[in-house]
């Protein structure tokens, strides 16, 4: 169970007496093999907020790899697990520039801090307490001074302003398909209490979007490779159904909707193999993607791409050999090859790469990318170098 900060915690961590128990914790290991004396340590130092400093110094940790120049910011344990990384976030408030905006789940604060550097006015609100307390205390270390108050997000208690929410996902009991009634608040229950007002809804990326018929827009985000989330827009400046947003920490950054053309031709497999960012795939803009780069499709159900030149600043697979799937061909094709490393990708058969893997035994000196799929209803692999183009 993740510690339950109160008031009086969040109280004493912002006191001059609480940032030098940080600031003096921050240096500990904090390992498996420390623990004890680590836990010791932060008793001798801070003996009535122990488990507050200790709990705060680890997920400043965590949070390095996912906001930025949050360092000195307060966390619980769920609210870091839920925020967006700084760029995602960053990305969505850039699309609310100079309006008033109101975040009604705003936590403690990571998304509410990019929107007030860039919104008109800025409102956040929410039940808890403690989470508001830390917002107000990350507002003030990331330099920007929001309006904070208490309250439900089912209770408007703004007018105009757009509305940004990050309902909490229940406890779905494993089920992999979501409904309107498995967020907190509802889906349905925020459109319906901001009925007529702009929306921007964050939501998990697995979200089957045909439950949330009233959005204009579904954005699918994707940081370094990795799907972040959905966010589902009602106005805003919608002018597409869908969108897929491509991040990265270096700053680049493109987007495909289904506005641009996808039109590909139907043609033999080229040169190159393409797999498509998690979000193009998500966002059901395969097609759009490959038209944009010349590409097209292996077989029009599976989300691989081929083509005779890949789209620069990505990792393709040039193919030096293919044919027919058997594990046959496969052993007879690495052994000439002498192939020893193998990554193998897999979309469109049942088939367990690990498992593939130990029954071939490649056991040569080279390396490569084995690319199994299926072309109408056969199997077909692929040899492949991967290449950072």
């Amino acid at each position: 169970m993740p510690y339950q900060f109160t008031l009086d915690d969040v109280a004493f961590l912002r006191s001059g007496a609480g940032s030098a128990a940080l600031a003096e914790c921050s240096s500990l290991p904090l390992t498996d093999k420390t623990r004890i004396a680590d836990v010791a340590a932060v008793r001798r130092i801070a003996p009535d907020h122990a488990a507050a400093v200790l709990e705060t110094v680890v997920l400043r940790r965590k949070s390095s790899s996912k906001l930025d120049s949050a360092g000195s910011w307060l966390f619980t344990g769920d609210a870091l697990q839920q925020a967006s990384a700084t760029l995602v976030a960053r990305h969505r408030a850039a699309r609310l520039t100079g309006r008033d905006v109101h975040d009604v789940t705003c936590s403690v604060g990571a998304d509410l801090v990019e929107i007030a550097r860039v919104a008109s006015k800025a409102l956040g609100s929410d039940l808890d307490e403690v989470r508001l307390a830390m917002a107000r205390h990350n507002a003030s270390e990331a330099g920007v001074s929001p309006a904070l108050l208490r309250a439900d997000a089912l209770r408007p208690v703004s007018r105009d302003s757009v509305v940004v929410a990050d309902p909490a996902r229940r406890d779905s009991a494993g089920r992999r398909a979501w409904k309107p009634a498995d967020f907190l608040p509802p889906l349905d229950g925020l459109v319906e209490a901001y009925a007529g007002r702009e929306l921007s809804v964050k939501c998990a990326p697995g979200l089957d979007f045909s439950i949330a018929p009233w959005a204009d827009e579904v954005e699918l985000v994707s940081l370094d490779g990795q799907v972040r989330e959905a966010c589902l827009w009602r106005g805003v400046g919608s002018t597409v159904s869908r969108r897929a947003t491509v991040l990265r920490s270096d700053g680049a950054q493109w987007t495909v909707t289904d506005a641009d053309p996808d039109e590909i031709p139907a043609r033999e497999p080229g040169e190159w193999i393409v797999d498509p960012d998690g979000a193009v795939v998500r966002a059901g803009l395969v097609r759009h993607y490959a038209a944009r780069h010349g590409l097209w499709q292996l077989d029009e159900r599976i989300a691989y791409l081929t083509g005779d030149t890949p789209p620069p600043g990505i990792r393709a697979f040039r193919v030096f050999e293919h044919g027919p799937y058997s594990e046959k061909n496969l052993r007879v094709v690495l052994k000439k090859h002498d192939i020893g490393r193998l990554e193998i990708l897999v979309r469109g058969l049942d088939i367990d790469p690990d498992a593939l893997r130990r029954k071939l035994k490649p056991r040569g000196g080279e390396e490569a990318t084995l690319v199994l799929t299926r072309i109408g209803r056969s199997g077909v692999a692929f040899l492949c170098r991967a290449q950072l183009t």
